[in-house]
């Protein structure tokens, strides 16, 4: 393995604002009085003061502090028109800066940027995830850009100072399969759930859900516990699948998917991003990820063409559990298929005809080497080649130490394994050993360019960087296995 002199450290100055509002209504209402309180040059002093003081921090600030003004706009009890600066100023008061990647940056993946225009010669232009994590170990997924050359040498687009989240569309849309399928799984295969779905179209959006739910309850009074159970489980469902849209003048560093569901309200974790070709040549981002409440953890699934524009999607099937599921690029005899992992010990394989929907997997590798005698994982989504899906792994072994390998599969019957690295294809080393949890190298997703394997990775949870192989040299130590 070649490794490349690009180290992706955690940057603290890199934030966002936040609400920050307290649990009691009646401290909200005390800061209130106290702001309402000051003179309109008072006002302009302090939000002067706040201009000098973080304007440099933020691509918009005026825009977030409004938006958290409007959080607590019900509990002022003035009847006195409020002026745009004490908007700011209260919106402030219930702000604070979060910075996104201040305690690592790392589990990244790979894919080909959707735009090729400005690759050099031989060489592709790409689109790298990363986990940022920051204060509470709230994760969330952030974005690079770079550069490989026709040579193999990799460079990385400059790193804004600004991070800015996306907007959260009002209406999204649902597809009312997938939609029906959630509800069988959590028990709610009930008479409400039916009045509720059976007015909408194939694809509805949430206005129409919601005049749906609201002549299911007007038609369904005095209400039972099970129309509120169901109630519950419809809301839920609805926040777990949504839209989000970036302005297209951001660069790519400057976009941040944070946590908008419940169910991900402590993270994003280790999206797996793989460019998916169609059988008619169409192309789609997709990724799967860990959502974690706090409590328990849910894959769920993002579908993005532009990296403007994405869609998150709750994912269904008795499959769909544990972490690390990792889609094949492209059908396989007409199915989808996709790696997981139920058992958190071993490597299995599955295939659908409904991309969001996952059961039956199967088994495809255990742990046999010593370095990964613990437990295996992919390394994010299958790579074809000519010889077979070259899939990057994971063993853990003595120590908690995590090693990336490999193994190759057959082309045409990839729950078949044709080669297997007996060593590790990439150790933890030197200072790679020393982060948060020491002794781990790890990725969600590689590419192939040019003969090469380009692998970017993490190191202990706590930075990332990139290494890469030549294709052939791999192969021909996967064939000896």
């Amino acid at each position: 393995m070649r490794r490349h002199a690009i180290a992706l450290q955690p940057d603290c100055s890199r934030v966002i604002i936040r609400p920050f509002v307290p649990s009691s209504p009646e401290r909200v209402k005390a800061v209130l009085f106290r702001t309402l309180a000051l003179s309109e040059e008072e006002v302009a002093l302090e939000v002067a003061a706040l201009h000098a003081e973080f304007d440099a921090r933020h691509l918009d600030i005026e825009a977030s502090l409004l938006e958290n003004f409007e959080r607590v706009r019900p509990l002022i009890f003035s009847q006195r028109e409020i002026s745009p600066a004490r908007k700011m100023l209260v919106g402030a008061m219930f702000s604070g800066e979060y910075a996104l990647e201040s305690a690592a940056l790392f589990n990244p993946s790979i894919v080909p940027h959707p735009d090729q225009s400005d690759a050099p010669e031989g060489g592709m232009r790409f689109v790298m995830s990363l986990r940022a994590t920051g204060e509470g170990h709230i994760s969330s997924i952030e974005f690079r850009a770079g550069t490989i050359a026709a040579d193999g040498s990799t460079s990385l687009d400059p790193v804004s100072r600004h991070v800015t989240m996306p907007e959260v569309l009002p209406n999204p849309r649902y597809d009312k399969r997938s939609f029906a399928l959630k509800f069988n799984e959590m028990g709610f295969d009930n008479a409400y759930a039916a009045s509720i779905m059976a007015p909408l179209a194939d694809e509805f959006t949430l206005s129409d859900l919601n005049r749906s739910i609201g002549t299911t309850r007007h038609e369904n009074q005095p209400g039972t516990n099970e129309l509120v159970r169901t109630l519950e489980c419809v809301q839920w469902l609805a926040d777990s699948n949504y839209e989000l849209r970036f302005a297209p003048n951001l660069a790519l560093s400057e976009r941040i998917i944070f946590p908008v569901s419940p169910n991900e309200s402590h993270g994003i974790e280790d999206a797996r991003f793989v460019r998916f070709v169609e059988d008619d040549g169409s192309a789609m981002y997709y990724a799967t990820y860990t959502a974690y409440n706090g409590r328990a953890i849910l894959p769920q699934f993002i579908e993005t063409r532009d990296f403007l524009d994405f869609r998150v999607i709750t994912l269904n099937g008795g499959a769909v559990q544990n972490k690390g599921m990792a889609l094949f690029p492209r059908r396989i005899g007409g199915r989808y298929a996709m790696l997981s992992r139920q058992d958190d010990e071993n490597l299995l394989i599955m295939f659908s005809d409904n991309l969001h929907y996952w059961n039956d997997p199967v088994m495809l590798m255990r742990p046999a080497a010593t370095w990964e005698s613990v437990k295996v994982g992919n390394c994010g989504s299958p790579l074809e080649t000519e010889s077979g899906w070259l899939v990057v792994t994971h063993g853990v072994g003595p120590m908690r130490k995590y090693c990336i390998g490999a193994v190759l599969l057959d082309l045409e019957d990839p729950t078949k394994i044709i080669g297997r690295l007996q060593e590790p294809l990439l150790s933890p080393e030197g200072a790679e050993r020393e982060g948060y949890v020491p002794n781990v190298v790890y990725s969600c997703g590689s590419l192939l360019h040019n003969g090469h394997l380009v692998l970017p990775y993490a190191m202990s949870d706590k930075a990332s960087s990139i290494a890469s192989v030549r294709l052939d040299d791999l192969l021909d130590a996967l064939k000896r296995r």
